[in-house]
């Protein structure tokens, strides 16, 4: 991928959620190596690769605002957070409306298992704005995925509730590059006070 490409793909990390399993602690808030989780998924899409990085923040979002470090990112705030992934979804690619992006790579912020060896081998297949990549773990398809421009559209009408992109990709899993990253990555989520022990 040429330097060029690089610059067509933004990441867009989908970090609205209000941690209802962890007793109303937003994940974005939560605490990893010593910083907060949103901080640190920011991070890991920059060491892939990413040179811009849109962050969609929800619950709690001026708190996150005043604790992470998130310069140099385009916050998008999503009001209706509440109605789960789906809504942040659209409300992040909406915001690369314009931008002269041709891809997101998409990642959730409660997936700290999953660095930036996994998330470079996304972007390394990214060729254009018709790609539909996703990273596998053992064949089975997981995060982070990547959308080219030419699938937004029909991504951002499909995408409800907790489900985000999974109808429409279910629908278009002929045309979808899987890439193996097990042996890089743990794709576990930070879901319930049972998964704080992932943390570090």
């Amino acid at each position: 991928m040429t330097e060029n490409q690089y610059e067509e793909v933004a990441g867009l990390l989908l970090a609205a959620g209000g941690g209802r399993r962890l007793g109303g602690r937003p994940k974005a808030l939560l605490t990893h190596r010593g910083r907060p989780l949103v901080e640190y998924a920011v991070g890991v899409l920059r060491a892939a690769g990413c040179a811009r990085v849109h962050v969609v923040l929800g619950a709690r979002a001026d708190e996150v605002r005043a604790r992470a470090d998130l310069s140099g990112c385009v916050l998008v705030d999503n009001p209706g957070w509440a109605e789960g992934m789906g809504s942040s979804l659209r409300a992040g690619l909406a915001s690369l409306d314009g931008t002269g992006a041709r891809a997101a790579l998409v990642s959730l912020v409660d997936q700290p298992g999953i660095g930036a060896s996994a998330v470079a081998r996304v972007l390394g297949a990214y060729e254009g704005e018709k790609s539909l990549i996703s990273a596998a773990y053992d064949g089975l398809r997981g995060h982070p995925v990547l959308f080219g421009a030419a699938h937004w559209a029909d991504i951002a009408a499909t995408a409800t509730g907790d489900r985000g992109a999974r109808a429409y990709l279910k629908e278009h899993a002929a045309q979808i590059r899987l890439v193996e990253c097990a042996d890089v990555a743990e794709p576990y989520d930070i879901d319930t006070e049972a998964d704080l022990r992932h943390l570090e």
